[in-house]
């Protein structure tokens, strides 16, 4: 399983159907967070742009998974593979066996 960073800008013109689909892509995404197939998840202060770390088997398959989103039809996009994702989180998460 690769991890990817996607890069999501919105449409420029925000409308009341976007406003409106706000908490369905929150439940949706709060899903794949919870099965560990979306590991972050940021949005800039002006609220345009997003930035998404994804665990996925390649590109295609991390389109497949934007195109679920409830806010897909608002989105441009760019898929980058990383070759790692190093936060905080993981270091806070570490077992000791003492």
């Amino acid at each position: 399983m690769n991890e990817y960073m996607i890069i999501i800008r919105f449409t420029e013109f925000i409308s009341e159907e976007f406003y409106n689909l706000i908490p369905e892509q929150r439940k949706h995404i709060n899903r794949l967070m919870e099965r560990r197939i979306i590991t972050s998840y940021s949005l800039s202060s002006d609220r345009g742009t997003l930035w998404v770390t994804m665990h996925a088997s390649s590109p295609d398959a991390v389109e497949k998974i934007l195109r679920m989103m409830p806010l897909f039809g608002f989105m441009h996009y760019e898929i980058v593979e990383l070759m790692f994702h190093n936060n905080s989180i993981h270091e806070q998460l570490h077992v000791s066996l003492n």
